[in-house]
């Protein structure tokens, strides 16, 4: 079995976990890695890092190389950087504050290849506290990523994935995949034209295109929950703020593409959202949750309507965009 294999690692004031990343790199069972890592203009000392960690062990890898930049340009510009030098066969991107498991690439090099059709392939995350240790460890994600419900159910093809995750980001363990190089340049790689949301405009790109996404029964990865990660999981607010962020992607990638009841009712909700971005109404509090029930839900007609359908439209049922 032989196997081109780039790791990409991406990387923006990870200083203070960097080195688990290129560490869990180094210790993997596949013998032959080219190491891409990819900084985004750190404040910190990582790159510093990162160029005395290759120093000492470059000598590992077939072929190891770290991009700086001089701006600040989001993960998605820089996922591409890494993307444009890596020349493997087969893709990881791994943030810098998690890490793979010892047998991370073999696991996922002997499924593709057990496996040829797979083009974009998943796999189990434990979730730790700060340290991958034993006593911080949180959670495995997803799951049970085989039910008949999920994006990763067996009979599910590419074009219910699609429309799955038309509807919300159904994927939360983006740190596990893998991505064939060439299937990733085919769509264009990740959208630059948003800085911090690389992972579901890829998703959806990729199963608009007919690449099913495909589940691997194994734990591959470490993900690390802290203060300073962009997806941590505290949620002090009512309303994500992100949402507020993410209106020109959905009015590129997931309107146009919604039936037009549900369209109406992921505007009401966007409209409804806009007076929680008073940062004293979007605190976590009982009050401010029944207001945002009662607009998004209660008062919202379209709501109402979908309801009525549902009820009367037996065919509905399995439904991606009514379930």
């Amino acid at each position: 079995m032989s196997v081109s294999v780039s790791v990409i690692v991406i990387t923006y004031n990870s200083a203070a976990h960097v080195l688990d990343a290129l560490d869990s790199i180094y210790n993997q069972s596949w013998k032959e890695i080219e190491l891409i890592i990819t900084d985004d203009c750190s404040g910190d000392d990582t790159v510093d890092l990162c160029r005395k960690w290759l120093e000492k062990n470059s000598g590992r890898f077939v072929h190891a190389e770290l991009i700086t930049s001089e701006i600040n340009r989001g993960i998605s510009a820089n996922s591409n950087r890494g993307l444009q030098k890596a020349t493997g066969d087969w893709l990881g991107l791994l943030a810098g504050d998690d890490a793979m498991k010892t047998e991370c690439i073999a696991d996922n090099m002997e499924w593709v290849s057990k496996h040829p059709e797979i083009r974009v392939l998943f796999s189990f995350a434990d979730v730790y506290m700060d340290r991958f240790e034993d006593q911080n460890y949180l959670y495995t994600t997803p799951g049970n990523p085989y039910q008949s419900d999920g994006i990763m159910a067996p009979d599910r093809d590419a074009g219910s994935q699609y429309r799955m995750l038309l509807m919300f980001d159904r994927i939360h363990y983006s740190p596990s995949a893998w991505v064939h190089r060439e299937t990733l340049l085919s769509v264009g790689g990740f959208d630059e034209r948003f800085k911090l949301l690389e992972d579901h405009p890829l998703w959806l790109s990729l199963t608009k295109r007919g690449h099913r996404l495909y589940f691997m029964d194994k734990t591959t990865v470490n993900y690390r929950a802290h203060a300073g990660a962009l997806a941590n999981n505290a949620r002090p607010y009512v309303v994500d703020p992100n949402y507020f962020e993410e209106k020109e992607f959905r009015k590129i990638y997931i309107y146009p593409y919604l039936p037009a009841d549900i369209r109406l009712d992921a505007w009401f909700t966007w409209y409804a959202s806009r007076i929680f971005r008073w940062k004293w109404l979007n605190r976590n509090k009982p009050q401010n949750r029944a207001l945002w029930i009662l607009l998004k839900v209660y008062l919202n007609p379209f709501k109402y309507y979908i309801f009525l359908k549902k009820r009367f439209r037996k065919d509905l049922k399995e439904n991606e965009f009514y379930n």
